[in-house]
């Protein structure tokens, strides 16, 4: 009876190895198509703006706060010690809103990536869907799960030049 179970299952696993040798298996790169696509390098150039802006700003008020810091310090000696009390207090004031202010920023830079993610992931997944339903690929990896893979399992190029037809751009709102 022990014999007759192994046979059956040995026969079973014959067949689903076989039954999955013939599934087609392929990997992509999205990291690659967001860098290198017409709309994602556009996406790029608008968050570095974005967080070019927030460094500018934060140099600013730096710089700002630094000016007013020496002038209060070099009137120390010639103000009252109330007065000279109350423009720190003033000076502290202005970091915490500063500091309040650059941390909405921040937040909102966060958001902005989060959204220009989900469009372009969005748009994206429509181009790989069609794909594999056109070249009967029955799973598709990220590059980034695969240890070792061969070259000619790699559609990233061709995902690409169609995700570049089909998306010049992609608009944030």
């Amino acid at each position: 009876m022990f014999k007759l179970l192994s046979i059956l299952f040995l026969i079973f696993q014959i067949f689903t190895i076989n039954s999955n040798a013939n599934e087609k298996i392929v990997f992509i790169n999205i990291n690659y198509i967001f860098e290198n696509s017409n709309a994602g390098k556009k996406l790029n150039k608008d968050i570095k703006k974005q967080t070019e802006k927030i460094e500018n700003e934060i140099k600013k008020y730096k710089s700002e706060i630094e000016n007013e810091q020496k002038k209060i310090l070099s009137q120390k000696n010639v103000l009252a010690v109330d007065e000279y009390n109350k423009k720190i207090i003033i000076i502290e004031e202005k970091i915490k809103q500063m500091n309040s202010d650059i941390l909405k920023k921040k937040e909102n830079l966060g958001f902005f990536k989060k959204k220009i993610e989900t469009n372009f992931s969005n748009k994206l997944n429509k181009i790989i869907q069609e794909y594999s339903v056109k070249n009967s690929i029955d799973i598709i990896l990220k590059r980034e799960q695969l240890l070792m893979a061969k070259t000619e399992l790699d559609i990233t190029e061709n995902i690409l030049e169609l995700f570049n037809q089909n998306f010049e751009t992609i608009n944030i709102e």
